[in-house]
């Protein structure tokens, strides 16, 4: 052997030798659960996909809904993305991420949200193969970010602007932005009513457009079409004493006094004790409690209050006290009710009856108390402080109520970013495949690998009417080569699925509307959620959260509510 094979085994020994000597490094505790690299990668993508699958039959006007069971045995009959996610409670820290972006796009458009999830997993499940075979993350991220860049400006540029100046044609464009958003709901069957119903509603407000000014009532019973709105608010007469039918039922411009106080006697309280020695002692202390009912009474039927609210009981004497001088009352009035009754009316809740005068008390046009279903309601109308307006709704069972509220919520949303962004694009998958026509074009035109992710990000818009076509039961390859050879024609970038002829159509033509802003925001979500996954290479779960992951899975699958 030469010397210099002897110093090399020599060194490599000693290495060794080293290597044993050093003890062990415990960064994390025992149980922790720790994964990395392209594996990690996939198993992410791979969990987006699961979800994305989970809502994908609900989009557009043929989706079919979800009935969702919690834990607690209630069912949720929906077919809103973001609803449907949060309530099958979603662990899979990855998969989170979309139903982030869809609460997101619910909270700021308000429409849209099955969309943004299911691009967002489009675009994964597109650059999985990419992820496979090697290709670095930031290089796809990189691409993404410019193609999301270049689909913006596309929408910027081609979007139909709408003249604010001419109020027949803005309200005919809000109408129909409202009829499209609820053409995927249970209730697109009274789309013309309700979509009539929202605009007015929101042309009520004042300029902010407050959403917290539109109050939405469910009474169970009646048709869907006996759904009226109240130009002003309306809520629910909780409860009532013997004595309110004495009272008045309708006022013209009267007097409002909201209170916050018990118009009762109340009884002692729980190891209460008040110790006397005799009889008038006793008979003092009844007439000093009845004395200071009674002067609150006196105060309120002397301040000119015609109508008296409470969000604390107004009891039998009371409510005798207030027919006797044919004055109205409603005491466990709901404070959410209360506020928006002072705001539209004006005056202020007060906590006591000595300062009632002209300054608290507010005043309407009219009030009425109105019968609806089984319940009874308080309308005020003509309301001069501020504008609103509360939607009432009827229908045979709660939940159908609760979907319904929900999808007017949708159109109510979409109809005020319609006002405060005035530019539109066609619907039915339309504005999609015209941006991925043009990301197409500009990927030819790419050399290197920047070609490639362009074309996923193209092909990954496509889901949108490709899936519009399968919830439909149409051939989405036959539709989508009629779209695509409709796009590539100069005139053709606002064709889009027409559900009701099976085939294609220009769907601005047809009045299939949608807000810009509802696109320019799915679009960056969904890009941003893809981006975001993409960049995670590792994740470390401790022990406990391991435990309480698999607790779940073991007796419910994640699945499980779908």
């Amino acid at each position: 052997m030469t010397p210099h094979v002897v110093l090399l085994s020599c060194v490599l020994r000693l290495l060794q030798l080293n290597s044993k000597m050093q003890p062990q490094i415990i960064l994390l505790k025992e149980g922790t659960d720790t994964s990395q690299g392209k594996g990690q990668l996939v198993s992410n993508i791979n969990a987006c996909s699961v979800v994305v699958d989970a809502i994908r039959t609900t989009l557009g006007p043929r989706g079919m809904d979800k009935l969702i069971v919690n834990a607690k045995s209630e069912a949720t009959i929906s077919n809103d993305g973001a609803t449907i996610l949060k309530e099958m409670n979603i662990i899979h820290p990855a998969a989170k991420t979309l139903v982030d972006i869809a609460k997101s796009q619910d909270s700021e458009v308000g429409d849209g949200t099955t969309t943004v999830v299911l691009l967002a997993g489009e675009l994964l499940r597109q650059c999985k193969s990419f992820i496979e075979d090697g290709v670095h993350p930031h290089a796809i991220i990189a691409a993404f970010r410019r193609a999301t860049d270049e689909a913006i400006k596309l929408i910027n540029s081609i979007a139909v602007k709408v003249n604010k100046d001419n109020p027949a044609e803005l309200r005919s464009l809000l109408e129909r932005c409202a009829a499209t958003s609820l053409n995927s709901k249970l209730i697109h069957q009274q789309k013309d009513m309700f979509s009539k119903m929202v605009v007015d509603a929101v042309m009520s407000l004042d300029s902010l457009l407050p959403l917290d000014m539109i109050g939405i009532k469910k009474v169970a019973g009646g048709a869907l079409e006996d759904s009226f709105l109240v130009d002003g608010v309306a809520f629910h007469k909780s409860f009532s004493y013997a004595g309110f039918e004495m009272q008045p039922k309708k006022y013209k411009n009267p007097k409002i006094a909201m209170l916050n106080i018990e118009l009762e006697l109340k009884a002692e309280r729980d190891n209460a004790e008040i110790r006397v020695d005799n009889v008038e002692e006793y008979q003092r202390i009844v007439d000093t409690e009845w004395k200071i009912l009674y002067d609150k009474l006196d105060l309120i039927h002397k301040s000119g209050a015609k109508v008296v609210l409470s969000k604390l009981p107004i009891g039998d004497v009371a409510t005798q006290y207030f027919a006797d001088r044919d004055m109205f009352c409603a005491g466990r009035v709901e404070m959410s009710d209360l506020k928006r009754t002072m705001k539209a009316c004006g005056g202020a809740i007060m906590t006591t009856a000595h300062d009632l005068d002209d300054k608290t008390l507010g005043t309407c046009e009219q009030f009425l108390e109105k019968q609806v279903g089984s319940n009874r309601y308080n309308l005020f109308t003509g309301c001069p402080g501020a504008k609103t307006c509360t939607l009432v709704l009827r229908g045979g069972s709660s939940q159908f109520l609760e979907e319904t509220e929900r999808s007017l919520h949708d159109a109510i949303m979409i109809v005020r970013r319609a006002l405060k962004h005035d530019s539109v694009v066609a619907g039915g998958g339309a504005i999609e495949l015209e941006i991925s026509k043009h990301l197409r074009d500009m990927s030819v035109k790419e050399a290197g690998r920047q070609q490639l992710f362009l074309a996923a990000y193209a092909k990954a818009l496509e889901i949108i009417p490709r899936q519009l076509c399968d919830n439909a039961g149409f051939d989405s390859t036959n539709i989508l080569n009629k779209l695509r050879a409709r796009h590539a024609d100069a005139g053709g970038r606002w064709y889009g699925v027409d559900i009701l002829s099976e085939d294609v159509a220009d769907n601005m033509a047809a009045c299939v509307w949608e807000p810009a802003l509802v696109k320019l925001n799915a679009l960056t979500a969904a890009s941003e959620a893809a981006c975001l996954i993409l960049s995670v290479d590792e994740t470390v779960k401790s022990s406990r959260a391991a435990q309480a992951e698999s607790a779940p899975m073991m007796g419910n699958p994640m699945m499980g509510g779908h």
